[in-house]
């Protein structure tokens, strides 16, 4: 089963579950999969086992939704339904080979020389040591900061290029979903498509400006998939305009094809007290195989980027809105 977050003017808020041709409500008791994955905790069951038992009779027409024709709009998939500021988004990088030559290329230019560059060190290291056996530590990998859970966007929501920024540019990653229960243990609740938006001409000015460039609006979803198989996954990424396709290319991610395996990711992410504090969200993006400005492609204003995961539902599709006007100054003021 595959559960999307909805919401209606009149109706409010649900969650639905998605099996096969047919989509139909959970009880309102399940608002938010927040709530239902709270109580599957509480209950000692599957997240899986607690959507089947609270699903309603009531069918919608999913197909419908996606489109944006329905009154019912998508959410995403996952979130802190009561505090935005709860849910951490961060992620990954330099777990897929792609993404490596592409900030390789990037470092190569900036020192004039070919020689191995960090990026391409850690890189190495994940090879070698990022897929430990079983409950043992590997090495630890590179990780990012995107923001709370303001800056997620819905299937259909645009993805915000600020006046401050140098570009934006779509990086088709999949996502996990985490839930810490009561006693501080990280419960991955599901997987899902993401689009980990970031500016990727600031970061190719220095590498070290990648911290502020991952400081952007990002798109998970449409689906949480409860039970996904991430040993190794196929996809597609495409900029549309003006209703033709633009760019494309085939992507893979999963296990098979990362220097790192899941449970390392996860690990070097929770070891962290501060991650784990009961009640929060995390939603954590795994890298990237490729995208378009890694090939050379300028993103356009009002472009709309399309992200298929193979086995994670349906697509997930969002505009891209690029601001135009000098950066506002934005300083603090003295009390």
């Amino acid at each position: 089963m595959n559960l999307i977050q909805i919401q209606h003017p009149q109706f409010g808020r649900r969650v639905a579950g998605i099996e096969g041709e047919q989509t139909k409500l959970l009880s309102p008791e399940r608002a938010s999969v927040h709530e239902l994955a709270a109580a599957a905790v509480r209950n000692e069951r599957t997240l899986t086992q607690e959507a089947a038992d609270s699903l309603s009779d009531e069918t919608l027409d999913y197909d419908s939704i996606h489109a944006g024709e329905s009154p019912w709009k998508l959410l995403v998939p996952f979130d802190h339904p009561m505090e935005p500021s709860r849910c951490l988004v961060s992620g990954t990088g330099l777990t897929h080979k792609a993404s490596v030559d592409n900030r390789q290329a990037m470092h190569e230019a900036e020192a004039d020389v070919a020689a191995i560059t960090d990026s391409m060190r850690i890189y190495q290291w994940g090879l070698e040591g990022g897929k430990p056996s079983p409950g043992a530590v590997g090495v630890q990998p590179e990780w990012f900061y995107k923001g709370s859970g303001t800056i997620l966007r819905a299937h259909g929501q645009p993805l915000e290029t600020p006046p401050f920024a140098d570009d934006g540019g779509e990086e088709p990653e999949i996502a996990g979903a985490y839930l810490i229960d009561s006693e501080g243990r990280p419960r991955r609740i599901g997987l899902m498509m993401g689009n980990e938006f970031s500016d990727h001409i600031m970061e190719k000015k220095n590498y070290l400006y990648l911290a502020p460039s991952k400081l952007r609006t990002c798109s998970i979803g449409p689906e949480l998939v409860l039970d996904a198989d991430f040993s190794s996954v196929t996809g597609t990424v495409s900029i549309h305009r003006g209703g033709e396709t633009a760019w494309s290319r085939t992507v893979v991610t999963g296990q098979d094809n990362m220097s790192h395996s899941l449970e390392n990711l996860e690990h070097h992410h929770f070891k962290y007290p501060e991650h784990r504090r009961p009640g929060d969200v995390h939603i954590h993006f795994f890298g990237a195989d490729g995208f378009s400005f890694g090939e050379g492609f300028q993103i356009q204003d009002n472009d709309v980027a399309e992200v298929t995961w193979n086995g994670f539902g349906k697509p997930l599709r969002n505009p891209i809105q690029i601001a135009s006007g000098p950066e506002p100054f934005t300083p603090a003021i003295p009390l």
